[in-house]
């Protein structure tokens, strides 16, 4: 019996040391990709709203949002955004779309880049009621 005791220290010292990288990882990773979330969502909100809206006042909310969530690509990438309104009358469509590239950098080891490029059409009606 002696020969079993201890078997199970380098096997739970290689589990900690594997759940520490992907917490590390996670720590870097999930603040990226839940900003990028919040600004696509913000851009659904902004395009359903946008019936009596010029373009830039659009595109000036967007950017607003982003220096909120800390995404300085979107501010400094002149197109990142695009904003379109298509139709006439009383109803069309705003259409916005963001492209943009941000970089992760894991602790100066790898870099991984997440490329946003999402397109968000809402209808638009001006004169419900």
């Amino acid at each position: 019996m002696r020969h079993q005791r201890g078997e199970g220290k380098i096997g739970c010292i290689v589990s900690l040391l594997v759940f520490g990288a992907l917490a590390a990882a996670g720590y870097k990773a999930v603040p990226v990709y839940y900003s990028n979330s919040e600004l696509v969502d913000a851009c659904d909100f902004i395009a359903s709203g946008a019936a009596r809206k010029p373009i830039e006042t659009v595109e000036r909310e967007i950017k607003v949002k982003a220096r909120e969530l800390d995404i300085p690509e979107v501010l400094a990438d002149k197109n990142a955004i695009r904003v379109v309104k298509t139709g006439g009358g009383e109803s069309g469509t705003c259409t916005i779309t963001l492209r943009y590239k941000r970089t992760i950098d894991f602790y100066g080891t790898y870099q991984w880049v997440v490329e946003t490029n999402k397109s968000i059409s809402r209808p638009i009606y001006e004169n419900i009621g």
